[in-house]
């Protein structure tokens, strides 16, 4: 990808939203034309990009909608790496649409998965797409952005044993990424309302992701029912 191209593509998504649309087994919504409709959706509503799992929903959303995807490529196989693990994977949902492939960049990686510099190099050079390493805390973002990541997300933070464990989003990781970094940082991971969106991109994020409240019926319906029997 042309530098031209790369900066209007992050420009692009710079202080906006990206809806994550994702549906696993045994969800309703688990069928490629349905997350499409939720890209669609999202895009009506105004994000400015939607992140999507697998290459068959990938290309799905790519017939439905022209903001960039975000596409990765889930492989759960016992390994601790399982967000986009090799080069075939993240290839595969580049070849789908994808703009931004986003690769699991946790301390893990090299020992259980193909190692982030050269997967990330190969990327660069065969797909023309840009990589989002997706870490859980400061130094594997600082590790992440020396291997060549274009942008950096917060996406893992809670998830390693390593990482703090928070109920709500990290704002103190997105603060110590900004602060140490030069490539743009994304906000992804338990943000449940516009608050903590808007909290956010203050601490830092150039965007912010936000999933299960938005695209996930189920979980939005589960805390409406729990916050009213808990009122009576």
């Amino acid at each position: 990808m042309s530098t031209v191209n790369r900066t209007a593509l992050l420009g692009s998504l710079r202080g906006r939203l990206i809806v994550s649309c994702q549906a696993s087994a045994p969800s309703p919504l688990r069928r490629s034309d349905i997350i499409a409709a939720l890209a669609e959706c999202a895009v009506l509503g105004g994000a400015a990009g939607v992140r999507i799992d697998a290459p068959e929903d990938v290309a799905a959303a790519r017939a439905r909608v022209r903001v960039p995807i975000v596409g990765l490529f889930k492989q759960r196989t016992g390994s601790p790496i399982y967000i986009t693990p090799t080069f075939e994977a993240a290839q595969a949902v580049a070849r789908a649409g994808a703009d931004i492939v986003a690769v699991q960049a946790t301390r893990e990686r090299d020992e259980h998965a193909e190692p982030l510099g050269p997967l990330l190099e190969r990327l660069h050079r065969e797909c023309g797409v840009l990589v989002m390493a997706d870490v859980s805390t400061r130094d594997e973002g600082i590790a992440a952005e020396a291997a060549g990541a274009d942008v950096v997300a917060t996406t893992m933070a809670g998830y390693t044993p390593h990482s703090r464990q928070i109920p709500g989003p990290d704002l103190r990781l997105i603060e110590e990424l900004a602060a140490a970094l030069s490539v743009p940082i994304v906000a992804e991971g338990r943000i449940q309302t516009p608050d903590e969106a808007a909290a956010a991109r203050r601490a830092g994020a150039w965007t912010v992701v936000v999933g299960r409240a938005i695209t996930m019926p189920e979980a939005i319906t589960a805390r409406f029912a729990k916050a009213i029997e808990d009122a009576g």
